[in-house]
């Protein structure tokens, strides 16, 4: 159907473009130079369409080739966000048994701390001081007074010591329910800084994608006007066949024209020949009867023909030092940077980079060469496990990357919120790779 349609309007232009063009020499030799002038022109048209045609076909390829990109990194950071609302959730569920365990705590601080002062008290209720003096005067056994007393001191200091776990319990499950709480804030803004970049790249998927379809209908517009030029040089090629036709038989026709005058001039020649012989025959009849006479006559007659040339026709083409020394140094380099900004898809360490273009320009400055994917950095160099890693080893996650400083810090390029950050605690998140590459 389209390409019925197609033929129409190439068949339209074509007789439009022709009746612009109209021939209005007197002559053929004039009419024939004249269309194939104006068939010289379409051809250019149509090269010059069909350049047109071939470059938009190299634009379109080419962002098919971006959207195809922008496709992978949204299903990578579709992956993220999914792995980093995984992370959330095991962090609000360790979140919630850190408070339940802070709450036995201060639960058992509370009741070591009732049933110490109710010893207390039973003490000092049975005389204080003086309860003592009276059962070291009332008991007369001194190895059971001593004995007494060593339970006593015994008591007070296992209450001492008690009281102290306890105290010391309750801190530490605070700390760490206070670092929970950071690092679940961490994986909230990096989830949030996910979804925005999920947002955009949607919005530039959908911007090519509209330009893609822009060039799709300006190739076929195009196309549909080669087919014109197409049409009109068949029809011009067409035109020069005719006039070509038309003089040779033009050619033909004066030819016999001139054979038959030819023949009649001779005829004519003839018989006034003959007419002078019958009138010296009757001017010499009183002569002698032998009479001679003689005639010659003769008649010729030629035929020229002409022989007509046609010339047309033309082509057109488109165109087509030990390891700790260097991961040191690297981690050395890539903390100068702290402090700039996050720029998705940015390699720039003072202008912007995202998480894999910061590690690949830190790493280039070690004459190291890496890809700017946080997924291929997870086979380069070579693998370790997190307890072995080492200052400027590269920590992989789903969908981001970091360089590992030692004491379980990470330097990264976080998101677009905190930009080139210091984090302390590499297993914030679930690690995927370690990854070395000097060894």
């Amino acid at each position: 159907m389209f390409n019925k349609a197609k033929r129409g309007f190439a068949l339209a232009m074509a007789v439009m473009m022709f009746g612009t063009q109209g021939v209005c020499a007197s002559t053929l030799d004039e009419k024939q130079k004249a269309l194939e002038q104006q068939k010289a022109q379409t051809q250019k048209n149509l090269a010059a369409k069909q350049a047109e045609i071939d470059d938009l076909e190299v634009k379109k390829r080419k962002l098919e080739g971006e959207i195809e990109a922008l496709d992978k990194d949204l299903i990578e950071v579709m992956v993220e966000i999914k792995t980093l609302k995984a992370d959330i959730a095991d962090k609000e569920v360790e979140i919630e048994q850190t408070k339940e365990d802070l709450a036995a705590a201060e639960k058992d601080v509370e009741d070591q701390y009732e049933s110490m002062k109710t010893r207390i008290q039973f003490l000092y209720e049975k005389g204080g001081t003086g309860a003592w003096a009276e059962m070291i005067l009332a008991d007369a056994n001194l190895s059971n007074l001593l004995n007494k007393a060593e339970y006593t001191q015994e008591l007070y200091d296992y209450d001492r010591e008690a009281l102290d776990t306890y105290t010391n319990t309750v801190e530490q499950v605070t700390e760490l329910e206070n670092n929970l709480e950071v690092e679940k804030s961490e994986l909230v803004v990096m989830r949030e800084c996910s979804e925005e970049e999920e947002k955009e790249l949607n919005k530039k998927l959908e911007e090519k994608k509209a330009t893609s379809a822009n060039y799709a209908a300006e190739i076929q517009s195009a196309e549909a006007k080669a087919d014109a030029y197409t049409e009109l040089i068949r029809q011009q090629s067409a035109q020069i066949r005719q006039i070509q036709q038309q003089k040779e038989e033009e050619a033909r026709k004066a030819a016999e024209e001139a054979r038959k005058k030819a023949a009649q001039e001779a005829a004519r020649k003839a018989a006034e020949q003959e007419r002078q012989r019958q009138a010296a025959a009757r001017s010499n009849s009183t002569s002698s009867g032998n009479s001679s006479g003689g005639s010659s006559g003769g008649s010729s007659g030629g035929s020229s023909g002409g022989s007509g040339s046609s010339s047309g026709g033309g082509s057109s083409s488109g165109s087509s030092v030990g390891y700790s020394g260097k991961g040191s140094a690297v981690v050395s380099y890539a903390t100068q940077f702290v402090g700039n900004p996050y720029v998705w898809g940015g390699t720039s360490l003072t202008n912007g980079a995202d998480c894999s273009g910061f590690i690949m320009s830190v790493y280039a400055k070690f004459g190291v060469s890496l890809p700017h994917s946080s997924s291929a950095l997870r086979g380069v160099g070579t693998g370790v496990s997190y307890s072995e890693a080492k200052p400027g080893d590269i920590i992989c996650y789903s969908g981001h990357c970091a360089i590992y400083m030692g004491n379980g810090a990470i330097v990264h390029a976080s998101c677009k919120k905190e930009g080139i950050k210091i984090s302390y605690n590499a297993a914030y998140r679930t690690i995927l790779a370690v990854r070395r590459i000097f060894t």
